[in-house]
Order: C-alpha cells, then sequence, then structure tokens
C-alpha cells in the first residue's frame, strides 16, 4: 500500500475565507470520500468543539467528527478507512498538536493508518507532522512533547508557512536564517518550505508542489526553487 497524502501550507491565503483556497485541492484529494475523521489537538485558544464546527462550516458538504470526541481514539484511526473515512488535521501549534498525538498513543496508528492509503489532509501544524521531525516548525514551544520525531511519512522536514519578506525595521532572524541554523546542523536533511496557498501532494510514490506559487528546499548551504506542477518525487529517497 502507498500513502495518500496533502500537506497543505496554510488554512487561508490572504483574505480569503476559511480553507476556501484549499476546497479544490481538499475535494480532489478525497475523491468520492465525504466522512472526516478530524483531530483538532493543535487547537490551543479556542475549545475543540468550535474547531470541528469551524471546519464543518468550511467543508458543508463533508461528515465532520471530531476525534477529541470519540472513547478509543486510536481504534477510530485504526478503522477510518474501513469506516470510509479520511484523516484530516488542522493547524494551529504544532507543539500541542505533536504532544497530545504521543499522549493518546496515536503516532503509531497513523502511522499504520497513512502507509495503509487511507486518506489524510493536513495543514499548517497538520502538515509539518508529515515530516520527520518537527523541528521546522515556525511555532512557539508552549508545550513539551516526550519527542519532538513526528509521523515521519516523508523523508525531509517541512516548513509551512513560508515567507522570505523581511518588515522594514524589524532586526530579528529571517525565516532562511533560520532554516539555515537546522540545516547548518543538520546538512543532509532538505527542508521543503512552502507558501501560503501551496500544497504537497503524495499520491501513488509520487511527490508534486500544487498551488500558484513556488516554494524552495534548503539543503547544506543550497536554497533550490521549486516551481508550481513539480515532481518532487527524488526527496522520497533523501533519507537513503
Amino acid at each position: 500500500m502507498t500513502a495518500h497524502v496533502l500537506m497543505l501550507s496554510s488554512s487561508r491565503q490572504g483574505d480569503e475565507a476559511y480553507l476556501e483556497h484549499a476546497r479544490a485541492l481538499i475535494f480532489t484529494h478525497l475523491g468520492d470520500v465525504r466522512d472526516l475523521l478530524f483531530v483538532p489537538y493543535a487547537a490551543v485558544t479556542q475549545s475543540y468543539d468550535e474547531y470541528v464546527d469551524a471546519v464543518s462550516k468550511a467543508l458543508p458538504e463533508c461528515n465532520v467528527t471530531g476525534l477529541h470526541t470519540i472513547e478509543d481514539p486510536a481504534t477510530a484511526v485504526n478503522n477510518a478507512k474501513k469506516n470510509g473515512q479520511a484523516i484530516v488535521v488542522g493547524g494551529g501549534n504544532t507543539f500541542h498538536l505533536l504532544s497530545t498525538l504521543y499522549a493518546n498513543a496515536l503516532i503509531v496508528p497513523l502511522k499504520h493508518a497513512i502507509a495503509d492509503c487511507t486518506p489524510y489532509i493536513g495543514w499548517s501544524a497538520g502538515a509539518n507532522i508529515c515530516g520527520q521531525s518537527i523541528r521546522t516548525t515556525n511555532d512557539m514551544p508552549i508545550i513539551e512533547p516526550p519527542s519532538f520525531d513526528a509521523l515521519d511519512i516523508v523523508p525531509f522536514q517541512l516548513n509551512p508557512h513560508y515567507t522570505d519578506y523581511q518588515p522594514p525595521g524589524h532586526n530579528g532572524e529571517t525565516r532562511d536564517q533560520r532554516l539555515a541554523e537546522y540545516t547548518t546542523l543538520n546538512p543532509t536533511t532538505p527542508v521543503v518550505a512552502i507558501r501560503e496557498g501551496t500544497a504537497l501532494r503524495l499520491t501513488d510514490n509520487q511527490l508534486t508542489l500544487v498551488g500558484e506559487k513556488d516554494g524552495f528546499v534548503f539543503v547544506g548551504k543550497e536554497k533550490k526553487p521549486i516551481h508550481a506542477g513539480d515532481d518532487l518525487t527524488k526527496l522520497l529517497n533523501s533519507a537513503e
């Protein structure tokens, strides 16, 4: 079996409504599936119920079930494919998301479900956890998970919400400088940086950048552009 994964950089693009830009990508990825098992654990300042409601309103064609409402979440993840569900993981704080996944013993079930071709969609934090670790997230470490190791669906790091904009007069490090810190210490591990409004799609063992904006791959001291529509399948062998 192979993974069928959509890793969206963000839930919004510019001033568009919640998930508006992502709807076409989401429904193409889902095919005929309309039942979503939604993981709201990245939420911190809104309740999980509020998060599920927001997704339901943005995707009214779908039946959205919050994983937090299920007594045995691991079994629910394991049975998602059998039940005709896609697994969807929303954005928020990546550290809180990963910490809660570990607390509920969901890392291994998620890995198995995705490897068994259960459709998976994640945006922002939900995309970040598809990489080897969450060490290239943009979020504050508001909670300490047992490990930074993530789902390792793709053998590289992700940086959603990528931007190379530097506000005038701002003297903090740029995103490129932050990513260079990672690649200096981990020179053989690529970091794929994707702009808002774009996504990485992994299906049939093929990895593609989708959307209308370009992104970048950072490796060691190099920053290489990648373009919308590019076949990035070679990155799936980056750990070899």
